[in-house]
């Protein structure tokens, strides 16, 4: 564990850190029961496809530090769905994190436990800041290159995938007439029993 300051360098096209600790890839098969066409996700199981990627430079996870990497959603769609992220809240509810978009273009689909709900445009040079309370996902809305975000949160956060696994987020991003549409999740808040 780095114990002093340091740098590192963030280069195009890539934007891949020049140093990192832990390399995260997600497949498709991550992402059981995000998407909603079920049977364009199983005809793409046999590939498999990589989604996205995460490059972490890890620091402990205490109060008072800053988890920081790089985030790569790559372009794609599932049915008509945008590449995505899973998704998550933070274990510790009430932490922030801020997003700054390096390449690409795309959204992040935020909401609250209490039902408010937002989606932020991502381009290049944009800066977002995701309040406390909110679970957010990256979204690729272009078929052509990477959405590249470095992000910055506290170090106690944690993460919390299991509640979005369960139900998915209240907003999809979809491609209608070759432009993104942001619709409800019909299975948002359906039962698995229903």
């Amino acid at each position: 564990m780095k114990q002093i300051p340091y740098s590192f360098d963030l280069n195009q096209p890539d934007f891949i850190p020049s140093t990192y600790d832990n390399h995260i890839k997600r497949h498709l098969s991550a992402m059981k029961g995000q998407y909603l066409d079920q049977q364009a996700f199983d005809a793409m199981m046999n590939d498999d496809p990589l989604l996205y990627e995460v490059y972490e430079l890890q620091r402990p996870t205490v109060e008072g530090e800053l988890l920081h990497g790089i985030s790569i959603v790559h372009p794609g769609k599932v049915g008509n769905e945008f590449n995505m992220t899973k998704g998550h809240f933070h274990e510790v509810l009430d932490t922030g994190e801020i997003y700054y978009c390096l390449k690409g273009h795309g959204y992040m689909v935020m909401e609250t436990p209490e039902g408010e709900w937002a989606v932020e445009v991502l381009y290049p040079g944009r800066v977002l800041y995701v309040l406390p309370r909110w679970a957010h996902r990256s979204v690729n809305i272009s078929l052509q290159e990477d959405l590249i975000t470095f992000f910055v949160y506290p170090g106690d956060a944690g993460h919390d995938y299991g509640t979005i696994e369960q139900q998915g987020f209240r907003k999809l991003i979809i491609d209608k007439d070759g432009e993104p549409a942001i619709v409800d999740n019909p299975r948002w808040g359906v039962s698995e029993t229903a």
